[in-house]
């Protein structure tokens, strides 16, 4: 073959090679721009983003660190030059321009007092001029700050979207404030279950070590001891959750100081299966429900009776439960009870019906069966994966299957 038709159909195999490896790139970058969507889904999927690392910042409040922070988001939110964030006592956040510091606080005070948008242009800003639109943040019945956003010129979809976004903030601030009142509130329920505990059972427990000083000393040391234990744990002041196991533990010391009220009229059964040991509860969640089984079912009981405490292994979760041979409690006024009313009367009950089901939803409140003469049984079934603490579990409550005391 002459070397003139060799060349000649050299240059049409790379020819062709470089044809195909053209379709081929064009094929994948056809692929790649359908897998990152249109350009309406990708402005979606970006504005979803911001709002999501803005919305972390924003529900603290507006102090620094926080707002400045929160200011760069929203400012790519908007795709504005400069965009201030401004609270309700005046303090500035901005991302951009610096020198708009002092207009933007003038035009968030004047949205405010209008409480809508405002929208100012032709502003002299050093030796140029731009426009402005300014959106209260209104978060109940007062403005909690506003935005202001600055642009040449301002649009009228920048006027709008600049509203929406404030209305945004508005809901983020008010989910903060939110999340602020519940904590507020479980604190103070923890709080209503210690003043329970105090009046009732530290009295009786005073009493009982007295009674020990000068025909048992060593027993009066060993009580006031147990004494300790359940007062450092149940007056602690960090951690709103903690162990199946630190529970037991101050459970046992309750009862040590009860069973020198009581005597024999008390008798304890514990079951518990080591693998719930390490099970993350909410603080005093179940120490309350045995407190409630000596203080209204045992103690008004001719005789005593028995309390049987149980920790069972069900899966993903752990079944806990304490049940009396007491007097019981009407259905009527249990009823009562676990919907905030009877004040007073079994508070332990009620708060940790509250807090469990604030913590893990309302299908995991207290299951309680009861009736006046037949006792009273009350269980807890949770979750054993759950945000919280993993403290180490203590060793000294640990127990092998089910023990009689």
């Amino acid at each position: 073959m002459p070397e003139s038709m060799l060349l000649a159909a050299s240059a049409g195999v790379v020819a062709g090679a470089l044809a195909v490896g053209v379709v081929l790139l064009l094929r994948r970058l056809v692929l790649a721009q359908r897998e990152l969507g249109t350009d309406a889904e990708q402005a979606t999927y970006q504005t979803l983003h911001l709002a999501s690392r803005a919305a972390k910042h924003v529900r603290g409040g507006f102090d620094a660190p926080d707002a400045d922070r929160a200011v760069r988001y929203l400012r790519a939110m908007l795709g504005c030059e400069s965009l201030a964030l401004v609270d309700a006592a005046g303090r500035v956040a901005i991302d951009g321009d610096d020198d708009v510091r002092r207009i933007a606080a003038d035009l968030a005070r004047a949205a405010q007092s209008a409480g809508k948008p405002h929208v100012q242009r032709r502003i002299a800003v050093g030796s140029r001029e731009t426009d402005a639109a300014a959106a209260p943040i209104l978060v109940a019945d007062r403005s909690a700050g506003a935005i202001v956003a600055f642009a040449s010129p301002v649009r009228a979809g920048l006027v709008r979207a600049t509203g929406e976004v404030a209305g945004w903030v508005a809901s983020q601030v008010e989910l903060g404030e939110l999340d602020a009142s519940r904590a507020a509130l479980a604190e103070a329920e923890v709080r209503a279950l210690r003043a329970q505990i105090s009046p009732h059972f530290i009295y009786n427990a005073l009493n009982a070590i007295a009674s020990f000083i000068n025909t048992d000393p060593a027993k009066a040391r060993e009580l006031v001891l147990e004494f300790a234990d359940f007062t450092r744990y149940s007056f602690r002041r960090h951690g709103d959750f903690t162990t199946v196991a630190e529970e037991l533990r101050s459970i046992d010391s309750y009862l040590e100081l009860e069973r020198a009220r009581f005597g024999d009229r008390l008798r304890v059964t514990l079951q518990v299966a080591p693998e719930v040991l390490s099970t993350v509860v909410p603080f005093l969640s179940i120490q309350p429900l045995v407190e409630n089984a000596v203080r209204h079912g045992l103690e008004a009981k001719e005789g005593g009776g028995r309390i049987t405490i149980t920790a069972a292994d069900s899966g993903a979760f752990a079944e806990i439960s304490v049940e009396d041979d007491g007097v019981g409690i009407d259905p009527v006024v249990l009823e009562g009870v676990l919907a905030g009313g009877s004040p007073g009367e079994h508070v332990g009950l009620r708060n940790v019906d509250a807090r469990l089901r604030q913590v893990y939803g309302e299908e995991h409140g207290l299951v309680v069966e009861t009736n006046l003469g037949a006792g009273t049984l009350v269980r807890m079934r949770v979750p054993k994966s759950q945000p919280g603490p993993n403290p180490n579990t203590p060793t000294a409550i640990a127990r092998d299957g089910s023990q009689t005391r």
